[in-house]
């Protein structure tokens, strides 16, 4: 069974893909959407309070690092460049999991998210005023066994401090010439079209990711009450009602799956991710013929959907058609060039093929672009395997 998640920057999609619609007025989930009783309940509750509360090192570093800065001193160019510079904090981004603000900041390392939140957090301890904004660039795809996410970007802007009491600095509440902290390259257009995007939905979000990630790590029942409080905090909150689709899924509750991914996609009905999971839940509930229509409208709205060449690639490779393989590795390539796992499976066919340079610089690429520490130190690994073979060649 292959499942589509929602998950907001290595995670949860706002936006409804697939072609414009009418607009279509949201409505109050029901409560039958929700099966408690289907699952164990958790040890203790899932707490949104630690979302961006500061640790005592955070304080430190903020009392310390930064301090008070001299007369004529932005304190958000400081905080900014603490971001950014190797110096510094030495933030890495890891897609790995979405951390709240204290382990963003012990980790020195997180998604996009994560490192919004903690730095909300870091600048609301400098007095600075902080605007989430949801950034209009295509979703990234990712995947973890039969689990699908599609990762939108989110960043935030820093106004100047509120009050001239302030002790920081004696700046205006005015908001105008924000200072944008984004932690991936986004193009100027993208930024244009931001969205604003309330405290609420960024806890929202931050929930619906911990989902997906416990449900990719097996952990159902966890799972469910995390977006189960995502609902909460956000009833309309379109991708949670997803995610809540897809662990009913995974746990073998059909009827919930149905009725959870119905009500989805009744809110958003061109959305190629809900379209498609309800679609297969259908098709699992022996319904086929309304799940042919869904996949008629999927295909109007989706001809190619995320990974399809990757998959007929790896039905070539276990073929041993390596040079075919190649070809729709290069094809998924065209769509994401810069996604890590096709410049893997690219550089392991140019290896049956004998193109070792290829090989070589497809590996590389796949190491540049990991997401992970451990995608990162795999691929490290399969380079220095290919290399080594490299110069056995040459020696001979």
């Amino acid at each position: 069974m292959k499942a589509w998640a929602l998950f907001l920057c290595a995670a949860a999609m706002l936006g409804i893909s697939g072609c414009a619609s009418q607009t279509v007025a949201l409505q109050a989930p029901r409560q039958q959407l929700f099966h408690d009783q289907l699952f164990q309940p958790p040890s203790t509750p899932v707490d949104t309070t630690n979302v961006f509360a500061l640790s005592p090192a955070m304080r430190d570093y903020v009392r310390y690092e930064i301090g008070n800065p001299a007369a004529g001193k932005d304190v958000r160019r400081m905080l900014f460049d603490a971001l950014y510079r190797r110096d510094k904090l030495q933030l890495e981004y890891d897609s790995a999991i979405t951390r709240n603000a204290a382990q963003t900041f012990e980790a020195r390392a997180g998604n996009c998210l994560s490192l919004a939140i903690m730095t909300a957090a870091l600048a609301r301890e400098l007095n600075l005023p902080v605007q989430f904004q949801q950034i209009e660039v295509d979703e990234v795809w990712s995947r973890a066994g039969n689990l699908y996410f599609a990762s939108n970007h989110v960043n935030l802007s820093l106004g100047r401090p509120h009050t001239e009491r302030n002790p920081y600095l004696a700046y205006s509440a005015d908001t105008a010439n924000a200072l944008t902290v984004d932690f991936i390259p986004v193009p100027p257009k993208a930024r244009e079209n931001a969205r604003p995007l309330t405290e609420t939905a960024i806890v929202a979000m931050f929930l619906n990711n911990r989902a997906a990630e416990l449900l990719a790590a097996g952990k159902i029942d966890e799972a469910y009450w995390s977006v189960r409080k995502a609902t909460e905090v956000d009833p309309q909150f379109l991708n949670a009602y997803n995610t809540l689709g897809v662990i009913y899924q995974h746990h073998g509750n059909a009827a919930a799956a149905e009725q959870v991914l119905r009500y989805a996609h009744s809110q958003g009905p061109n959305n190629t991710i809900f379209l498609a999971n309800l679609a297969m839940t259908l098709e699992n509930n022996h319904q086929p013929e309304e799940a042919a229509v869904l996949r008629t409208r999927l295909a109007e709205l989706e001809p190619y959907p995320p990974f399809y060449f990757f998959h007929q690639g790896q039905e070539a490779m276990k073929l041993g058609d390596y040079a075919r393989a190649r070809k729709l590795f290069e094809r998924e390539l065209e769509r994401v060039p810069e996604y890590h796992e096709f410049h893997f499976w690219l550089a392991v066919a140019n290896y049956h093929l004998g193109n070792l340079r290829a090989a070589d610089s497809h590996m590389a690429l796949a190491q540049k672009n990991s997401t992970t520490r451990g995608d990162h130190d795999l691929y490290a690994a399969k380079l220095d395997r290919i290399r080594a073979y490299e110069a056995q060649l040459r020696a001979k």
